[in-house]
This record gives C-alpha cells, structure tokens and sequence, in this order.
C-alpha cells in the first residue's frame, strides 16, 4: 500500500468523521470510521519527515495551510470563526517541531523531558485538534519507525490503546484500526506530482467550506 493511497484513505474516513460531526450528532458509526484517519496522518507526518529535502519548506507548507483552513474549520464546527479549538495542521506542525528538535540535540540543546512538556503544553494553550494527545500519537510513530513493522505496530498500538484511556471516550480506541493499513505500507509513493500533493491539502478546508455551506443552507 503506497503513500497514496493511505492518503485516500485517511481523505474519505475524515471526511466522513467530520460529516457525522457536523450533521449526525450522536451517530457513533461515523466517528468511528472517523478515528482511522489521524493515525495514518501522524504516519504520513513522520515518513514526510524522514524523506524531506528542506524541513523548513515543510513547516511554512503546514502553517500556510493551518491559517488557511482555520476559517473553514470554525465556520463548519461551530458556525463562527473563533479560537477555541484550531485545526489538525496545527497539530501536525507542532509535531514536526517536536521531531525536529528531538533530533537535533546538539543544536537546540534542551532535555527531552522539556521538549515533551513544551509541545504538550503548547497543544493545550493554542487548543489544537487532538489537544496533546496528538503529539503522543505522532511520537509514537516517530520513534519506532526504525523498528521491525510488525514490533513497530504492536508498540504503536500498546501506546495508543494507553494514550487513549486519557481522552475518556470509548470510541477513541478504534483508532486501532488505521494499523491493519499502515501493516501493508510497502514503502512506494504510488502517483506523485504538485498538483496531486496541493490537492490533498487543498481538500481539508475545501470539504469543511463545503459542509459549512450545506449546513447553512
């Protein structure tokens, strides 16, 4: 399974999480269905990590489209722009930092307990989607992403199943089932050019603009 298509994957299954936030309040199915995409996103996060050319172009790309999709993201969840609760590329731009200054010690020079703390902390002040809990999940896949795929994914899972006792909600725990998917990633990017990478971003505040204009409707 290439990198496009866990993309298409995570694509359908948030859209259909977000679909049942928005216009199926109570209807567990979607939300279900809904928790396989964050998984393969923090996945996603941490291979485009390791194979970027330039980290910095990586982050601006992260935070242009976080204030982009801030607008959409409120308007489509809370019918006003506000901030409460910010967008989940502002949660995978904090997790880039984190990986990013975990990794290089030598310049930074912080302990990793302070650098856990900060992104933590950070997620919880600026109330990004998935609070620090999404910090957790990108780390976990950050630091095991060396170990053999199916140790690697048994300890993914350990991690979340924990991490997920904390947010206190049972339907949590089925981000469990982004790991079959992730199991068959063989490495290959599959088709790959601008257009199709923009496209992708392109769609998280354009199906949430959307949603936004139907429920208003």
């Amino acid at each position: 399974m290439s990198v496009f298509a866990l993309k298409i994957i995570a694509l359908l299954t948030m859209m259909v999480d977000h679909y049942g936030a928005i216009f199926h309040k109570g209807v567990d199915i979607y939300r279900i269905i809904g928790r396989i995409a964050f998984p393969i996103y923090c996945f996603l996060l941490v291979e485009g990590y390791f194979h970027t050319k330039d980290i910095k172009k990586y982050a601006k790309r992260l935070f242009i489209f976080a204030l982009i999709s801030e607008i959409a993201f409120d308007l489509a969840f809370y019918g006003e722009i506000g901030l409460t609760h910010q967008n989940i590329f502002f949660t995978l731009l904090i997790g880039l930092g984190t990986m990013y200054v975990l990794d290089n010690p030598e310049k930074y020079r912080i302990k990793e307990g302070y650098v856990y703390s900060l992104a933590g902390i950070t997620a919880i002040i600026l109330g990004v989607d998935y609070s620090f809990i999404g910090i957790i999940y990108i780390l976990a896949f950050h630091y095991t992403r060396n170990h053999p795929n199916a140790i690697r994914l048994t300890r993914v899972a350990l991690i979340l199943f924990i991490t997920n006792l904390l947010t206190l909600s049972f339907n949590q725990h089925f981000a469990l089932l982004a790991l079959p998917f992730l199991y068959f990633y063989n490495g290959e990017l599959g088709p790959k050019n601008k257009v199709l990478q923009y496209l992708f971003y392109i769609a998280y505040p354009l199906h949430l603009i959307v949603y936004y204009l139907i429920k208003v409707s």
